[in-house]
């Protein structure tokens, strides 16, 4: 599929830019190297590979859920800049 100047213009347009003739030439260029390798990617065959998010397989490392001391409430607190008995004082948020 080869890029048109109106088809840039039109990308443009919907984008709300302003773009100056070589501009043009130059993402012109770019959106047809884009859209030769989506065409590359279209030829790849596959029939036999699962379905997946991502490229890569990712996963989230979890410990335990283990009941753990806390910190004394005492120390929790030793920096907070304003409390309220065993809580910390937050400003007002909502009205």
């Amino acid at each position: 599929m080869k890029i048109t100047p109106e088809q840039v213009d039109y990308v443009a347009l919907l984008g709300r830019l302003t773009l100056e003739p070589e501009e043009k030439k130059k993402y012109m260029g770019q959106l047809d190297d884009i859209l030769k390798y989506m065409d590359m990617l279209a030829e790849v065959d596959t029939d036999n590979v699962e379905p997946m998010a991502g490229p890569v397989e990712l996963y989230t490392p979890l410990r335990e859920d283990e009941v753990k001391p806390s910190l004394p409430v005492e120390e929790a607190l030793a920096n907070a800049p304003a409390r309220t008995g065993t809580s910390f004082r937050v400003p007002k948020v909502i009205e």
